[in-house]
């Protein structure tokens, strides 16, 4: 596969489409479902949400010259705002210049939690777990054999105090065991919720208490991905501008990020910022977008205060991004198999495990980011965001297909 397609927002439709299947090397009637009308039908749809009276249609966009370890990848991605797909296409070229974007992730460990309630002896409580770790660990294989042929299951068992927090906190003391899972290429969340569940009258047992919530974490922080990338500064030159202008421009993202490193108001902003990239590829790929979006701000704010998900440095001529977060994701299980326009977008990513559409997802992540914080510190925002939202006005107004480009440039 190859990225790179030159000028692809300037052809049209139908030319993106063959470009598309020329760049993949896929037969067109493999992503037809992409465009066809002959996506999810509405008797699928019964089968998938209660309550269903008609479908919803968002738009598709494909970023383009994005490389994830030295792997080019086209990535689907769907959203609503003006200038998202643009942009990460745009900064996904800029990090190619630097050799792309480098990933890594740890195994697909999911924290379930059991809430244990009037424990009378936590203390004894916890001894007494955790001296029966390997048997309940060795129990919950025999219920769910499945998970351990498949090379995952259950890993490990923690036990947690948490205090009452305030004087005026209703509750006294409780425990929460931690069940940790590797769900392997599943999201994880049906499988460690019945795990949970298996193993709350155990604990009940163990700790004299009683259980109350027996449910996953989306805090999913032993389920992190990693990725890295540079920006040699002769990408953000211009031709009208001096030499100086892509260190100006390399320094500019450099106070940004450290801005939001800083101050949780501003991080807010520039996390929204990663998660425009991130969950236009978990909608693309049917993933459980708020989830992930939920996780990756309670990491963002892990240390007592809520800071940026990713940090820019300028040095030795490059801007240099990284970026850690928990990424929940499947290849298998949920819609994954069901939507068939979600079945086109694997075939167009080319993934097979969960860990290689976390990276890519976290990459792209990553590419938004950083054109966000270009556009910032450079031009404005709005320069850039308001010239692609013309389109949106001028369809508002009635403009036609063939008045839409006239429009738009006056």
């Amino acid at each position: 596969m190859n990225s790179q397609i030159s000028s692809f927002y300037r052809l049209s439709l139908e030319e993106r489409r063959t470009r598309l299947c020329e760049a993949t090397g896929l037969n067109c009637d493999t992503l037809s479902l992409l465009w066809d009308d002959e996506g999810l039908s509405l008797d699928q749809a019964e089968s998938m949400i209660e309550n269903v009276v008609a479908l919803f249609s968002l738009p598709m966009g494909i970023c383009t010259n994005l490389q994830v370890n030295q792997r080019d990848r086209l990535v689907p991605m769907v959203v609503e705002e003006s200038s998202v797909v643009a942009a990460a296409s745009n900064a996904a070229k800029m990090l190619r210049a630097g050799g792309g974007v480098y990933a890594e992730s740890t195994a697909s460990v999911m924290i379930g939690q059991v809430q244990l309630m009037d424990v009378p002896a936590p203390s004894e409580a916890e001894q007494n777990i955790m001296e029966q770790r390997e048997n309940l660990l060795a129990a919950l294989n025999r219920q769910f054999p499945a998970w351990e042929k498949r090379g995952g299951g259950p890993r490990d068992i923690e036990v947690r105090h948490l205090p009452p927090l305030s004087l005026d906190d209703p509750l006294g003391p409780m425990m929460v065991v931690h069940l940790l899972v590797d769900v392997c290429d599943a999201m994880g969340a049906n499988a460690v919720n019945s795990m949970c569940e298996f193993l709350a009258p155990s604990l009940v047992r163990l700790s004299g208490g009683r259980s109350r919530l027996r449910i996953l974490s989306n805090l999913s922080d032993k389920r992190l991905v990693t990725v890295r990338g540079q920006i040699p500064v002769q990408a953000f030159c211009k031709k009208d501008k001096p030499e100086s202008y892509g260190i100006e421009v390399a320094k500019g993202i450099e106070e940004a990020s450290i801005f939001a490193e800083r101050d949780p108001y501003r991080a807010a902003t520039h996390n929204k910022g990663v998660m425009n990239g991130i969950d236009a590829v978990l909608m693309a790929t049917g993933q459980d977008y708020r989830a992930v979006e939920a996780g990756a701000h309670a990491y963002a704010a892990r240390s007592g205060r809520y800071t940026a998900l990713s940090q820019w440095r300028y040095r030795d001529g490059f801007l240099h991004g990284r970026m850690t977060l928990p990424l929940a994701v499947g290849t298998v299980g949920g819609i994954v198999r069901v939507h068939p326009s979600v079945k086109a977008a694997f075939f167009l990513l080319q993934v097979e495990h969960a860990h290689e559409l976390a990276e890519i997802a976290a990459a792209v992540g990553l590419a938004q980011n950083v054109a966000a914080l270009r556009a910032l510190a450079a031009e404005g925002i709005q320069k850039g965001h308001m010239r692609l939202h013309a389109h949106n006005i001028a369809a508002e107004v009635g403009a036609t297909s063939e008045e839409l480009p006239k429009l738009v440039s006056a």
